[in-house]
């Protein structure tokens, strides 16, 4: 029986086991403030690698979302702009920020929140926008900027899947007020959960260490609402490991990519990602379209494939704004939002994949398209 393929797997050896082991002998578990020794050595690290002024550890991606929004000073029923093509937490962090998700659509080859589009839904409450790098893919936060200078509004950028990823010539964040990144267990890199927070703006950055433990800037003396939203040692030691060994991985997935694109080059019907000239892919994940197909379809060969064993995966199959809560925001038309999530999936090329599975991926999915055309 042929093993599973997954669409991602964290990459865990002893060196985490290792560092991990130290934190539990030291009995430092965590910090008051959230700024225990392994903390802030992460903080640092991963400031670094990013290119930020600052770098504030948090236990998720979601409370990431939630922390800069917060720090945005949102009064009830200000908007803040976003895709709706993406995980529920964009859109979930604004609503407990007492604020109401405002809908853009994407572009149809990137994914991304179409920069031309935002302006149109700007109103008088907007006072922030959420750009997100889906699948790893830098989104067009340049035009972005230049919207949000125009009109005043806060740039949070959504970098949940994307470490690594490479906006003209620049890590990601660099034109954003502050990025979101998740640790997530099947990320690119993982501390099991975890998140982080970058920015160059020192106002933001105190802030954001402020509402991370209860708004205290030193102990029990809240001078803000806050929330528990440490990011833990062990997560740390953790997360410290991970980055070192992140460039391997992203090599890995890139390299993954490229063989996958060679093989998925002639078929029929499916529409490969992209990567634009002004941008280096992540490649968190491998998200392949079913052109002029319905999502019946497209259902149907992600089913197929994991009969091969394959873990093909459909992110994300239902838009935010049609989800049951996020109805009660109002109605959209989006229709390349509404048209991508019925055809498009994702195939693994996580660096647990070998060169020989990636042909083996691109023999099955060349088959399922080739029946379903018989048929």
């Amino acid at each position: 029986m042929r093993k599973t393929i997954h669409i991602n797997l964290p990459q865990i050896d002893d060196q985490e086991i290792q560092e991990v082991t130290k934190v539990l002998k030291s009995s430092s578990l965590t910090a008051h403030l959230g700024n225990g020794q392994m903390v802030k050595r992460f903080e640092s690290e991963f400031a670094a690698f990013v290119d930020a002024k600052h770098a504030i550890a948090v236990n998720s991606g979601t409370a990431a979302l939630h922390m800069t929004l917060m720090a945005t000073n949102l009064a009830p029923k200000e908007e803040v702009i976003m895709p709706s093509f993406t995980f529920t937490a964009t859109a979930e962090a604004a609503v407990l920020a007492g604020a109401k998700p405002l809908f853009v659509d994407i572009d149809p080859k990137t994914y991304n929140i179409n920069a031309q589009k935002i302006e149109n839904s700007i109103t008088k409450k907007t006072k922030a926008i959420i750009a997100v790098d889906l699948y790893g893919l830098p989104a067009n936060t340049l035009a972005i900027r230049e919207i949000a200078e125009k009109y005043g509004l806060t740039v949070i950028e959504d970098a949940a899947q994307a470490h690594g990823a490479i906006y003209r010539e620049r890590p990601i964040g660099a034109f954003s007020d502050m990025t979101c990144w998740s640790f997530y267990a099947t990320k690119n890199m993982t501390t099991g959960e975890g998140g982080m927070i970058t920015t160059n703006n020192d106002e933001y950055a105190e802030k954001l260490r402020c509402i991370r433990t209860h708004g205290e800037k030193e102990g029990y003396k809240s001078i803000m609402l806050g929330h528990n939203y440490r990011m833990p040692e062990i997560e740390a030691a953790i997360g410290h490991v991970q980055l070192q060994k992140l460039p391997g991985f992203l090599k890995k997935r890139r390299q993954n990519a490229e063989l996958l694109t060679k093989e998925l080059s002639n078929a029929k019907r499916l529409q490969l990602p992209v990567e634009p000239e002004e941008c280096k892919h992540a490649w968190y994940l491998y998200t392949v379209r079913l052109l002029d197909a319905d999502q019946q379809l497209r259902d149907n060969i992600v089913k197929q494939l994991r009969e091969y064993g394959i873990e093909s995966t459909a992110y994300y199959f239902i838009p935010i704004h049609l989800m049951p809560y996020y109805r009660r925001f109002g109605e959209y038309y989006l229709p390349e939002t509404e048209k991508a999530v019925k055809q498009v999936f994702s195939l693994p090329i996580n660096p647990n994949v070998t060169s020989e599975e990636i042909n083996y991926i691109g023999i099955s999915l060349r088959k399922s398209l080739e029946e379903m055309a018989a048929d």
